[in-house]
């Protein structure tokens, strides 16, 4: 078992420094490469350009829509289509970091709060991986990426409540633990994050601009769930619709990302939700592309993901990236058909 990670305030930008930026980013963003057990006779792509990775959602608006091909999308950046390299539905294995609000004002949610995430790691599938990270006043890396369910399970036990809320910096750390073992790995994986709060980020040193722009350069997809207190609760009833600060920095970390955005009025709708964003990302199809314009010139390049032929599907992917300096040529391999 690793030995539980304690970060403050204090210590979040040193982190910030030691970690390398860019898990699964636009500019190094390989395609799959096999289990070791499983030598692939795939092609090899090598390219000088960068790869833009995408996880899409496509549904019938009521629906997941598996079986397309590759065939069936077409992908445009900034209006102009891009030519899609790489395409795969099923063999991308998925990492998955649970981020969990441990602050005082959950503590009466917990027990709920722990069946709920055991349950969603345990539809994990044996290559994919999952992580636990708790944020109060302090950023706890509880257990690091794992396929050992129960390590996992231990990890959420251990998850208990005490002090302010650090939103914004445990979204930080958890992207910089996705860089940190992209760049160990070297395998591109289906990288989502579950961020689980009731309430208003009030003690983190990392503004919500720098999630939402390191966000934009991660590719990773980020589902945010909102249980709504007895305040939101009392304002929604007495108004048609109310959204806090809060609310909306999350719904909008959602949408950027190609995630969802939930806001339960009980924490008793938590399983469900878990499942809900379970069978997502084991159904969603992961494309590659490397944009024709390849300037790393550091504007928002904008993404839009079509389904050929079938307007009434609705695609959901991050809605662009920043396209920054590439660090190293990749090299790419296409898993064994």
């Amino acid at each position: 078992m690793k030995r539980l990670a304690l970060i403050s305030s204090s210590s979040l930008l040193a982190l910030a420094l030691a970690l390398p930026v860019g898990a699964q980013s636009p500019e190094q963003s390989p395609a799959p490469t096999p289990a070791p057990s499983q030598p692939s006779q795939g092609s090899i792509f090598r390219s000088g350009a960068s790869l833009v990775a995408l996880n899409v959602t496509v549904t019938d608006g009521k629906r997941l829509i598996p079986g397309l091909l590759q065939d069936d999308f077409s992908v445009y950046e900034d209006g102009v289509l891009q030519h899609v390299q790489f395409f795969e539905a099923h063999e991308v294995p998925i990492d998955l970091i649970l981020l969990i609000d441990t602050s005082a004002s959950m503590a009466d949610k917990m027990e709920v709060v722990h069946e709920a995430a055991i349950g969603f790691l345990k539809t994990l599938r044996d290559r994919d991986r999952g992580a636990v990270v708790t944020f109060g006043d302090n950023v706890n890396i509880v257990q690091a990426l794992s396929s050992d369910k129960a390590v996992l399970e231990q990890a959420v036990r251990k998850a208990q409540p005490h002090g302010s809320t650090a939103l914004n910096n445990a979204l930080y750390v958890a992207m910089k633990q996705f860089a940190r073992t992209a760049q160990q790995d070297g395998e591109i994986r289906r990288q989502a994050i579950a961020v689980l709060s009731d309430g208003e980020d009030t003690s983190s040193v990392i503004s919500f601009d720098d999630v939402l722009a390191m966000a934009r350069k991660s590719g990773i997809n980020i589902y945010t769930i909102c249980l709504q207190n007895r305040y939101s609760t009392a304002r929604a009833e007495s108004t048609r619709k109310y959204f806090s600060e809060s609310d909306f920095a999350m719904k909008t970390l959602a949408q950027e990302t190609g995630a969802l955005s939930y806001f339960p009025q009980a924490v008793q709708e938590l399983k469900g939700i878990y499942a809900s964003i379970s069978d997502e990302l084991s159904n969603q199809y992961s494309l590659g592309y490397s944009p024709t314009n390849w300037r790393p010139d550091g504007r928002f390049r904008r993404i839009v993901v079509k389904v050929n032929a079938h307007p009434e599907f609705r695609s959901r992917a991050r809605q662009g990236y920043t396209a920054e300096m590439p660090h190293t040529t990749q090299s790419l391999q296409a898993p064994q058909r």
